[in-house]
């Protein structure tokens, strides 16, 4: 059986504290941050990368050894850290205390493993071997990144347009998986890769009016251009 349970965490306005001042915390750090975390780093030293994420007020320092209490109020912990000592201290605080931590690269001291994680704005795809391999899972992730192009963001936002039209209008279920179906196999994905957005909406438009929603596709892409602004300011 699988040790771990796939899930996706909403971290959005939780705090953070990652324990450890070097690159691998950077990365963590900056991870949580992206994904919305209120992230605090605590080391004695912190690494070039990190003094620029708290320039930019990313995540906010802490200038000290770890001790007994420090992780106080944190709904998920992350160390970066291979100290004996420090490892057990900080397992027994969040163990007490009931709160995710992920050690990294000890897996036995994690209540979670972190994936390789691949990301296409809104489409994220995780690759894991429970610890086992990360070098593989980050072999396989970059594998991906040619089968998955940065299209993909736009064609999911175009999909969730479509989605909300199709809702409003009364759409059954069962009809939408056949627009769906259409959608996937038509050259919508393929107009994006080439930048052709207007094409692509005039597609997707073409699909609705099957069934009876008549939406203009200057309308469609207008609105893709207002999601990508959503979404490039909220990242």
């Amino acid at each position: 059986m699988p040790k771990y349970y796939p899930v996706m965490l909403d971290v959005r306005g939780r705090l953070a504290i990652v324990i450890g001042g070097d690159r691998v915390a950077a990365e963590k750090a900056a991870a949580l941050s992206a994904s919305g975390a209120h992230v605090n780093v605590q080391s004695l030293e912190f690494c070039d990368e990190i003094l620029t994420q708290a320039e930019q007020k990313c995540v906010t320092l802490r200038r000290k050894a770890y001790e007994p209490g420090d992780l106080a109020d944190a709904f998920v912990v992350i160390a970066a850290t291979n100290d004996p000592q420090l490892v057990q201290a900080i397992w027994t605080e969040t163990q007490e205390r009931g709160q995710l931590l992920n050690i990294v690269d000890i897996p036995e001291y994690c209540s979670f493993i972190l994936p390789s994680v691949l990301r296409r704005e809104q489409l994220t795809i995780a690759v894991s071997t429970e610890g086992a391999s990360p070098a593989l899972a980050k072999r396989i992730r970059h594998s991906l990144e040619d089968l998955f192009p940065l299209a993909y963001g736009p064609y999911l936002r175009l999909a969730a347009l479509a989605r909300t039209h199709l809702r409003k209008n009364g759409i059954s279920y069962e009809q939408r998986d056949d627009f769906f179906s259409d959608f996937f196999t038509s050259d919508i994905l393929p107009r994006l890769v080439e930048g052709n957005t207007a094409q692509a909406a005039l597609i997707t438009a073409t699909l609705l009016r099957k069934y009876d929603i008549d939406v203009a596709a200057s309308a469609l892409q207008a609105a893709l251009q207002e999601e990508k602004e959503y979404v490039n300011h909220s990242a």
